[in-house]
């Protein structure tokens, strides 16, 4: 996205969110909220960047030739992103691992991998089979597993208000297909 549709984008989103305010009763002249229309919509398009973002091309800036048969895990991986039901926050811990067939990325990209499609509307079942496919398509690994725990505030906040619940999502490709390939990988993250 270009600066002008960004600032274009920014200043619409924020006319519609001084509306969302007005809507609610607030009094959007307030010295409290004159400046949170704006502020709501630089946050908005910060938490949605993602959308703008290329997760292949960020694996392959950094592609690497390599003889390295053996699994390669990325661990409590920090994820934050928005339920695309109630744009309420759900956030945890992403774990990732490939078995590399001639290519190898670099240890952050993976990281990014999982901001970029993070920082969309989501639910984490789709975030986690978007990982594992995304490193699937453009490492060609042997296999992929993605495992992601998260806690979500449309659950902790509202509706069924349970405060602790975690909720678990896996997905794998390959050789992670095997039993003992994912033991391996369940026994490492823990």
């Amino acid at each position: 996205m270009s600066t002008e549709e960004l600032e274009k984008s920014r200043s619409l989103l924020a006319d519609h969110m001084h509306d969302i305010l007005s809507l609610l009763g607030e009094d959007v002249n307030r010295e409290g909220l004159e400046r949170t229309p704006l502020r709501v919509a630089k946050a908005m398009q910060y938490l949605t960047k993602g959308y703008w973002q290329d997760p292949e091309e960020i694996l392959r800036s950094a592609l690497f030739k390599e003889n390295y048969r053996q699994m390669v895990i990325v661990k409590d991986i920090d994820l934050f992103s928005l339920c695309e039901h109630h744009m309420l926050p759900f956030f945890g811990k992403a774990h990732v691992a490939y078995i590399p067939d001639g290519y190898i990325t670099g240890l952050s990209k993976i990281a990014r991998v999982v901001d970029v499609f993070a920082r969309r509307l989501q639910v984490q079942e789709r975030l986690t089979t978007q990982i594992k496919e995304c490193i699937q398509k453009t490492l060609n690994p042997m296999g992929v597993m993605v495992v992601i725990e998260a806690q979500h505030m449309c659950m902790q906040m509202r509706g069924v208000e349970k405060q602790h619940s975690i909720t678990t999502t896996s997905d794998f490709t390959g050789v992670f297909r095997e039993q003992k390939t994912r033991e391996e990988f369940i026994a490492l993250i823990k």
